[in-house]
């Protein structure tokens, strides 16, 4: 594997940044902060060399960790204890990793072009909101509530707020702000981190702090596969898949960053298998699943990171701090991390989407608060299904009704006639009132189908209709349906149908369903408008 001296300073520096991070994450779960560093190296190891994005450094996330943290509150909730919840957790973990794995061999990867932009803009927003709301009760010494939910119920009953954990929790917001004024060498989240705790620990104030942090590397822990209650199976399956889910949204969308700063092409396929792959492996030690981090990505690419070496660099520094200062790592008051994360969360939020939301189209605003609310208090899964869902719709009905507003059906019109071939002659005035012309403008779709039978249902009593499906690139059953139903109507009224300029795809479906020819005769069916037009003249229709 090539690498260069941008790959060693990148993944060094990334790894510097993914620490204060990791460990903030690990004790948000519930898991302790071991759990963060454990899928940091895990996952950011297996990722790099697998993953098909080369500067992308994954880890655990905001996003990731929230759902983790809930998860994982599930299933103590039913065993009783974190210990005792171990088997299911990593169950849940490694399962995660095999449906992404799934998820990238059977191509699901490209499908991430088809979120809309409101989706992901409420989306994230919802996951900054969460990251917020859960450090509130951190940041004052206090254990924080389950969800988002419970913290809102619990805010008028907050007391016993430790103002020591409160300043230390504001010191870390304000270094992390102010000191990229002075410089941008060194990361601010990494200054907040070791400044307020040695502070900490010379003023020796009574405040929460992480605690012990295991020695060494990690075990693995397949034994505790052996001790999973089957209450919790179905759990383990829907937490998995949302897991998955989220994972390889959040992985794909950082991976169209670095594309967009690197002027690179990612394999969104590939990079499945290789998350997959990384959240297996660290679920196997009992490790946070995470995904691609855009935060850490960027300071790769920034410090000259560009190759798969710099992810694998990014493990190893981590798993060196691991093995080296676990010790000190365990005198970090949790106020430090909760402000940490409280800036994570607010660098989360899409303000630029939000900004916006009174001059994009009102569907599109709906769609983007909907998403967030349902992502805050229902739970992320839903949220984006309820988005993709509602964009779907409203999407099919704008292209419905313009398409709707571009169909038209008149008299057959003298300029049409002598286009098509007949020169200066006046059009018949038995054509005039024989024949009306329906030329519809887009695809006939379900969205679209009710509306052209209605507008057939208008015609008065005629000999012709031509239907012109020159711009009609494509018909689905229902639009097929639709118009069988409008030519039986027609036909009963002995108005016969001819159809012109059909496309390959409309063409081939309604041969299939056998409209043509046992409804519309092929003699019936032209290649052009024109053609139709001619064919209509040589009748001499009476």
């Amino acid at each position: 594997m090539e690498f260069s001296k941008g790959d060693i300073f990148g993944g060094i520096t990334a790894g510097v940044v993914a620490l204060p991070l990791a460990l903030a994450f690990g004790v948000q779960s519930g898991l302790g902060a071991e759990a963060g560093l454990y899928g940091a190296i895990v996952l950011g190891f297996f990722a790099a060399i697998f993953g098909g994005t080369p500067s992308q450094i994954s880890g655990p996330t905001g996003p990731m960790t929230v759902v983790s943290t809930a998860t994982i509150a599930g299933f103590v909730a039913v065993a009783g204890s974190v210990e005792m919840a171990l088997g299911a957790i990593v169950a849940c973990f490694v399962l995660t990793g095999i449906l992404q794995i799934v998820m990238g061999l059977v191509k699901i990867g490209t499908l991430i072009r088809y979120i809309p932009y409101p989706v992901i803009s409420g989306f994230m927003s919802g996951i900054g909101v969460i990251i917020i709301l859960l450090q509130l009760f951190p940041a004052v010494g206090l254990g924080s509530p389950a969800s988002p939910i419970d913290v809102i119920n619990k805010l008028p009953e907050l007391s016993g707020i430790n103002s020591w954990a409160l300043m230390y929790a504001g010191l870390s917001i304000a270094i992390i702000y102010l000191f990229p004024k002075i410089t941008k060498a060194i990361p601010g989240t990494l200054v907040a981190l070791l400044a307020v705790t040695i502070l900490s620990v010379l003023l020796e104030k009574p405040v929460p702090v992480i605690g012990d942090i295991p020695k060494g590397l990690p075990d693995l822990q397949l034994g505790a596969l052996g001790s999973i209650s089957s209450d919790l199976y179905t759990l383990i399956l829907t937490s998995a898949l949302t897991l998955a889910a989220l994972g390889s949204i959040d992985s794909l969308l950082t991976s169209v960053v670095a594309d967009n700063v690197t002027k690179t092409k990612h394999n969104s396929n590939r990079e499945l298998i290789g998350q997959g792959i990384g959240n297996a492996a660290a679920g196997l030690v009992a490790g946070l699943p995470g995904a691609g981090a855009t935060m850490r990505t960027l300071v790769n690419i920034r410090s000259g990171g560009s190759g798969r070496m710099s992810g694998v660099i990014h493990a190893l520094t981590l798993a060196v701090i691991l093995l080296g200062v676990g010790r000190y790592a365990a005198l970090i008051p949790n106020a430090v991390l909760a402000g940490i994360l409280i800036t994570v969360g607010i660098g989360i939020l899409d303000y630029k989407g939000l900004r916006h939301l009174r001059k994009v189209p009102r569907s599109d605003a709906v769609i983007m608060i909907l998403v967030l609310l349902a992502t805050v208090f229902l739970d992320l899964l839903t949220a984006v299904g309820i988005g993709m869902v509602l964009a779907a719709l409203l999407f099919m009905k704008k292209m419905s009704d313009i398409t709707e507003a571009r169909t038209k059906v008149n008299p057959l019109s003298a300029d049409d006639y002598s286009a098509s071939g007949n020169g200066n002659k006046e059009m018949p005035a038995n054509l005039r009132q024989s024949v009306y012309v329906k030329k519809i403008d887009g695809p006939l779709f379900f969205g679209f189908a009710s509306s052209f039978q209605r507008i057939l249902e208008t015609l008065p009593d005629i000999r012709y209709v031509i239907i012109r499906m020159e711009r009609v690139p494509f018909i689905d059953q229902t639009g097929v349906y639709a118009l069988e139903d409008a030519v039986l109507s027609l036909e009963r009224r002995n108005i016969q149908v001819l159809l012109a300029g059909l496309q390959p795809q409309p063409e081939d479906m309604l041969e299939k369903i056998h409209i043509i020819p046992n409804l519309v005769s092929k003699n019936h069916v032209f290649v052009s408008f024109k053609e139709c037009v001619q064919w209509l003249s040589n009748e001499h229709v009476s």
